[in-house]
């Protein structure tokens, strides 16, 4: 599940998205040049191949492992794009293109919001949208929606099959994993599907977050959101914390975790980019990021746990704090936030940054882990949480009271 704003005014267009996945499945920064391609080129997307365009545009895109497409990412025109997950009545199809590859598609070949919004469209109706998404159920497939943004404008689009709706954005806008649009909503929705999603309640709480936003720090906190008057998850056992933008998960029926998250301030002439590169933004770091800046983040993560990749060096720590965010939460996220304020002041360079995000990453893991922990979270949770650190073979520092 996710959630995608967009606040588009005079100035310019801010931009956010939390994607939430399987808790395993690792995520990436991925920096593709431009490049110009044979006219009979071939491309190979996640399921389906299908003709490559001559020309394709520099991108960055934010990554699960497997897949080829992009859960989030903007080009060197500025083109910022973010997709969701929605239920629809339409038959689903068991091939096609993934929404993640429609994101990828239309960056690499859109200069536009506008453009974009039309390449998306025009790749749906010719190939169809399917195939498997999931790491942990992989017949798990849906239909998407998506927030398109430039320099000067936004827009919604929702699809259900071949089927399309699209709004331009004035002002606040935000979606989750159920379509939004009147008309096009009530006819397509599967009401079931999206109840279970918990996308009307996070939705209602990401668009009073949005309302209030004035800036890209407002952005961050809107991502880190765990509820009104909450500063750690509200789990249930049907879910998790699938209600509130931060997701944790640890429900019994469903479940999603945010696995990596996006900031963009698109104003005309001085775009900034901001992303973990990390799940669990309560827990993370802002970065700075640029398509020009293509950084090395080391080794490539899988669905098993490593000591060398970002996404999994974070995961040590990550995990080992949600054992009782409350009691050694506080420490981490006040020296978290006067980083992520200095760099707004005054935005290091992308390598600059990341490279202390990883010195701070190792002191604060290393802490954390000499220190003797009592995990207070409800049963369930951590029941669902020694499951998935079975599979990733994550192992945690044997002075912890609960197995991880």
């Amino acid at each position: 599940m996710c959630d995608t704003m967009a606040i588009v005014r005079s100035d310019g267009v801010l931009f956010a998205k939390n994607s939430d996945r399987d808790p395993n499945e690792a995520q990436y920064l991925d920096w593709r040049p431009a490049a110009t391609h044979a006219a009979d080129a071939r491309l190979k997307c996640t399921w389906i191949a299908i003709p490559q365009v001559r020309q394709t545009h520099a991108v960055l895109l934010s990554r699960p492992f497997w897949i080829w497409g992009a859960e989030m990412g903007t080009n060197e025109h500025g083109v910022t794009i973010g997709n969701e997950a929605v239920f629809t009545r339409e038959r689903y199809s068991k091939i096609g293109l993934t929404g993640m590859d429609l994101v990828r598609l239309a960056l690499e070949r859109a200069a536009t919001a506008a453009d974009a919004v039309q390449t998306i469209v025009a790749l749906i109706a010719e190939f169809g949208q399917g195939g498997g998404c999931g790491l942990e159920h992989p017949k798990f497939t849906y239909h998407n929606s998506f927030i398109v943004a430039d320099r000067r404008s936004a827009f919604v689009l929702e699809t259900a099959g071949r089927h399309h709706a699209i709004e331009e954005v004035h002002g606040a806008r935000s979606i989750s994993n159920g379509l939004t649009i009147p008309g096009f909503a009530e006819q397509h929705s599967d009401v079931i599907k999206t109840h279970l999603s918990a996308c009307k309640l996070r939705r209602q709480r990401t668009q009073e977050l949005a309302d209030r936003v004035d800036d890209v720090a407002d952005l961050m906190s809107a991502l880190r959101d765990h509820g009104a008057g909450r500063t750690t998850p509200d789990y249930s056992w049907i879910n998790g914390g699938l209600r509130v933008p931060c997701v944790h998960a640890g429900g019994l029926l469903a479940n999603s975790q945010t696995t990596g998250s996006w900031v963009a301030d698109l104003l005309p002439g001085a775009i900034r980019h901001w992303a973990t590169a990390t799940a669990a933004p309560c827990t993370s770091l802002f970065k700075p990021v640029a398509v020009a800046t293509p950084l090395d983040l080391g080794r490539l993560p899988s669905e098993l746990a490593d000591d060398e990749s970002l996404w999994w060096r974070h995961e040590r720590f990550h995990r080992a704090l949600m054992r009782d965010p409350a009691r050694l939460g506080p420490e981490y996220f006040a020296e978290r936030d006067q980083i992520e304020s200095a760099w707004l002041r005054d935005p290091p360079d992308s390598r600059a940054a990341f490279d202390e995000g990883d010195r701070l990453l190792d002191r604060w893991t290393n802490r954390l882990l000499a220190e003797p922990v009592t995990d207070t979270r409800p049963r369930f949770v951590k029941r669902y949480w020694a499951k998935r650190n079975a599979r990733a073979e994550l192992q945690f520092d044997s002075r912890s009271h609960a197995a991880m």
